[in-house]
Formats: structure tokens, C-alpha cells, sequence
């Protein structure tokens, strides 16, 4: 892994994409499916959910900079829907103030590397039920709208009207 040049650091929009977008890549690599932006039933948006072979449910917490995890305290929420909770920072992010009780992924361009394993702690069998459920919806629902953008319009225009 090779650090980012002091003279060029990208703002941290475009920071958070390239972390996410190699973080997704770093799951479909392990046979996991990933989604991003998931909507969890606590009213909090995973960054990742991805879903393992064996049914388990891995959330990505994707962080672009310190401030943007130190002004976060929402993150321990997700443990309710994950067996694994992991995060995801570049190679310029100070990697010593991601807590140990989290995995940690570290994304070098378009790859992502783990560094550390996330401790499991398994969902109960009824929460992760309703979490199948809500992540198949979510992901069919995209796929049918990247399949079909003007339907999708249409319905969301009908919706609107009635």
C-alpha cells in the first residue's frame, strides 16, 4: 500500500465513494453481496450490508477522515444489525482511533485490505429474518429501477398523485 501524496488529498466526498466503492468491490471479491446505503429498521443508513454465504450480515461503516469519525456516534447502533461490524478508511486516515472492537478495512485505490477481523456477535434468528427481508426488497427494488428507469418513474409519479 502506497500513501496518498501530501500535495494532492481529494475532498472528502469523493474520499468516502472511492473507500465505499473499493470496500464493495472487497466484498464481492469474498462472495459476499453487498448493498450500499441500506435503510435499517432503527432509522440509521448502513453504508454497506452485505450479505454472506452462510446468511450472515456484515455492516461497512465508511469513514473519509478523523472528523468524520470522531463527530460520529451513531455507529455502535449498527452492531443491532450485523454479525460483523467493520470500517472502512483510507491509507491517509490515523487507523489508530478505530476502537479494536471493530474489524477494519483499508482501501488502497480500487482494493481494500483487512487489517483486522470484526468479532462476531450473532443477530437472534427473528431480527435477522426481518433484516433478509427488508435487504431483498431494497436490492430488488434497484435492480428493477436500473432495469427499468422510466417505469420506475411512472410508478413513483402515479404514487405522488393518488
Amino acid at each position: 500500500m502506497r500513501p496518498m501524496s501530501a500535495a494532492f488529498s481529494p475532498p472528502p466526498a469523493a474520499r468516502t465513494l472511492g473507500v465505499c466503492r473499493a470496500a464493495a468491490r472487497f466484498c464481492a471479491l469474498r462472495g459476499w453481496a453487498p448493498v450500499t446505503e441500506m435503510p435499517l429498521p432503527n432509522g440509521r443508513r448502513a453504508d454497506i450490508l452485505a450479505l454472506q454465504p452462510d446468511g450472515g450480515f456484515v455492516v461497512i461503516e465508511v469513514k473519509s477522515c478523523a472528523r468524520d469519525f470522531l463527530t460520529d456516534s451513531k455507529w455502535p447502533e449498527y452492531r443491532d444489525f450485523c454479525d460483523r461490524l467493520y470500517f472502512a478508511v483510507d491509507l491517509d486516515f490515523p487507523q489508530e482511533i478505530i476502537p479494536g472492537e471493530v474489524g477494519l478495512l483499508v482501501t488502497d485505490g480500487p482494493d481494500a485490505h483487512l487489517l483486522r477481523e470484526a468479532p462476531s456477535h450473532a443477530l437472534a434468528a427473528a431480527r435477522r429474518k426481518a433484516l433478509l427481508h427488508r435487504y431483498a426488497v431494497t436490492a430488488a427494488g434497484r435492480l428493477a429501477a436500473l432495469q427499468d428507469p422510466v417505469g420506475l418513474a411512472e410508478l413513483r409519479a402515479a404514487l405522488r398523485v393518488e
